[in-house]
């Protein structure tokens, strides 16, 4: 089994930023598939999404915060699963009472390290003096709060003939699935904010000559404050309906869509209003599969003819 300090050895710490990095990129573009803007790599760019997140708008929110969990997620399992010399199970929580409902035991996965880790990284590259850094840190925390709130019991019971005389339980995180599947929830409902000083109500004098902090307040007086577990973002975001080769934007020509249904995937909304092609997709497919003893899986093979509707 690898071990390696964390801090000292480069080899470890790459692969663990590398692997935390994958995960982010490959959620991405799963919770955001069927959307206009679909996490899209671009090979040849210096940032892997491109120039597209010079734009501070939602997406920019989201993959901050799905990077930032992703990173806190990967260092979090390696911790646990004893890759790491400078953690392992979290210890700390064997401290808190269960009522004598269980027991602590097991590994129970020490996600604030792995937090820690990704804040120590992912935050350090941000100047929270510009609103762009506030904007990036306080939706890379975002990331960060909702995987923690994600932790969930594993529980095993011992006891003679599978009677649960004693149950041991410790604390995992959930699938990264389901935690990219918040995040994408906190997208949707993002907060659009603006910069402010925040003395800037105050006369002149209250700043003492020294240089006022920035913060971030909701566009419309009217709003709500976005907790530490919503998205942000200051600018609104472009069509992502054409191709611009300057922020890298793909757009929607050639795309996918679905006839029938009225989200983001939906070929009047992902089309934008350009229309769509139907084109006869004929194919072969593995059905009515059954397990053969002992022990194979054997399928028959059933050809399809489908529509499929294509973005001009």
């Amino acid at each position: 089994m690898l071990r390696c300090n964390l801090v000292g050895s480069f080899n470890c710490a790459f692969q663990t930023l590398k692997s935390g990095a994958k995960l982010g990129i490959e959620e991405c573009q799963f919770q955001l598939q069927s959307h206009r803007w679909n996490c899209s790599v671009i090979h040849e760019a210096d940032n892997v999404f491109g120039k597209v997140l010079t734009i501070q708008s939602r997406e920019n929110a989201y993959v901050h915060a799905i990077s930032s969990a992703s990173l806190a997620y990967q260092v979090t399992k390696a911790c646990a699963r004893g890759e790491l010399q400078n953690c392992s199970c979290d210890a700390k929580v064997r401290a808190r009472s269960t009522k004598g409902k269980w027991q602590w035991g097991g590994c129970s996965e020490d996600v604030k390290y792995g937090a820690d880790f990704s804040r120590d990284f992912a935050d350090s590259v941000e100047d929270r003096l510009t609103a762009d850094g506030l904007m990036n840190l306080h939706n890379n925390e975002a990331g960060r709060r909702l995987l923690k709130t994600s932790m969930s019991l594993s529980c095993k019971c011992h006891g003679v003939s599978g009677s649960c005389t004693m149950k041991v339980c410790w604390r995992v995180l959930t699938p990264f699935r389901e935690i990219g599947e918040k995040i994408r929830e906190k997208f949707e409902g993002a907060f659009r904010v603006k910069p402010v000083r925040r003395s800037e109500n105050k006369p002149p004098s209250h700043s003492n000559g020294k240089p006022t902090k920035l913060r971030l307040k909701p566009m419309m007086k009217e709003m709500k404050k976005p907790t530490k577990k919503d998205l942000v973002y200051i600018e609104e975001s472009p069509t992502y309906c054409d191709r611009n080769e300057t922020f890298h934007v793909l757009g929607t020509k050639g795309r996918v869509c679905n006839k029938t249904s009225d989200g983001p995937d939906g070929c009047k909304l992902l089309c934008c209003g350009r229309g769509y092609q139907t084109l006869v997709r004929e194919g072969v497919d593995k059905c009515n599969c059954q397990f053969v003893w002992c022990c194979r899986v054997q399928c028959e093979k059933c050809p399809y003819k489908r529509d499929e509707h294509i973005c001009n």
